[in-house]
């Protein structure tokens, strides 16, 4: 009998010993409430980051790039003080640069990103513009030493997080646009110029056309096409490297309808930008052209294509659905600005 108490006893201790106390238990409760909170935390930090960047002005924004340097407006002025907004707008919003974010909550954001990219080819285009054309008198003119700095650096590795981080190599590129800016409106400095030229302008416009272009097309893709193939319409001696079906089946997968949208949404953001300060750099040619309604016309369109979505998700209806769908309306704003610089380039290149 001692000894069935004795095991009894043996055994209850043991099973007091795997039994939560009072003092594990709140320790477990504090442990998950901090928790909870960290993941809300987490949550609502990564709602205020996915915000996109307000529109400025452009007046005012060469106004305080002009006042670093203590200078007064030149031509240029306004192109160059916004292609550097928009790139400090990148590296400076709320949450800086996420592209290469690897810890929460910009690791798993893929709005901004994407809006970032958009925004981002938009800057590396007009920086290539800069130097090749619009800081150069003609072909065999010398390059800029600022603008020979400032285009690779732009064209960095968007998403490398170390060795070096992107938002170095990007802050150094906008640490030159300041230099140039600063130079070309000093009235003693003759070594930097910025040409305001129908053809100067007409060239970027042309790479403009192109990236509006895909765009549009990549974004008319969300609900699925048939298209035709027309890569090698209007020249009967056109080669191509491999043959392609004569129609073709297009459509973005279901998880990149989203990212495709907010890239549009990036690019034309910062294209409005860069063509409001081109109505002011480039006004006497404009005017002269005949080609400021035109201009006019486009800025419309991508400001339209800047309004607020209220819903929380890009919907992905049909085309004459009940349910809306945001890549086509963001399509058809694209396709119409799209048109309007062809116009536009038209007018440009007329003698």
């Amino acid at each position: 009998m001692e000894f069935w108490n004795s095991l009894k006893e043996k055994f209850r201790n043991v099973v007091a010993v795997f039994k939560p106390s009072e003092d594990g238990a709140t320790l477990r409760k504090i442990i998950f409430s901090l928790l909870g909170i960290i993941l809300i935390f987490i949550l609502v930090v990564g709602m205020y980051w996915s915000r996109e960047p307000a529109q400025f002005s452009i007046a005012q924004n060469t106004a305080e790039k002009l006042a670093v340097s203590g200078n007064q407006y030149v031509v240029g002025a306004a192109t160059t003080a916004a292609m550097i907004r928009v790139s400090e707008t990148l590296l400076q919003k709320p949450g800086g640069y996420l592209t290469n974010d690897v810890m929460p909550p910009g690791m798993y954001l893929d709005n901004i990103p994407n809006w970032e990219f958009g925004a981002l080819v938009q800057v590396r285009d007009l920086s290539r513009a800069f130097r090749e054309s619009f800081s150069r008198s003609q072909s065999q003119s010398t390059e800029d030493p600022d603008l020979i700095i400032s285009e690779p650096q732009f064209h960095f590795d968007n998403d490398s997080w170390l060795f070096p981080p992107t938002e170095v190599e990007y802050n150094e590129a906008v640490a030159s646009l300041y230099s140039y800016l600063g130079r070309i409106a000093d009235p003693a400095n003759a070594n930097a110029q910025f040409f305001a030229r129908a053809d100067n302008l007409s060239d970027w416009l042309l790479n403009v056309e192109s990236r509006l272009g895909s765009l549009s097309q990549r974004l008319s893709a969300s609900v699925g096409q048939e298209r035709v193939n027309t890569d090698m319409a209007g020249e009967t001696g056109a080669a191509q490297s491999t043959p392609t079906q004569a129609e073709m089946s297009i459509r973005t997968p279901w998880l990149q309808i989203d990212d495709v949208f907010y890239e549009a949404r990036g690019a034309s953001w910062a294209l409005l930008h860069f063509l409001l300060a081109v109505r002011t750099d480039f006004e006497a040619v404009l005017e002269d052209k005949n080609a400021m309604a035109s201009l006019d016309q486009i800025i419309r369109e991508l400001e339209a294509s800047q309004r607020t979505v209220f819903f929380p998700v890009i919907l992905n209806g049909s085309g004459f659905g009940i349910f809306a769908n945001h890549s086509l309306t963001m399509a058809n704003y694209i396709s119409r600005a799209n048109a309007a610089i062809i116009d536009l380039r038209n007018l440009l290149e007329q003698g």
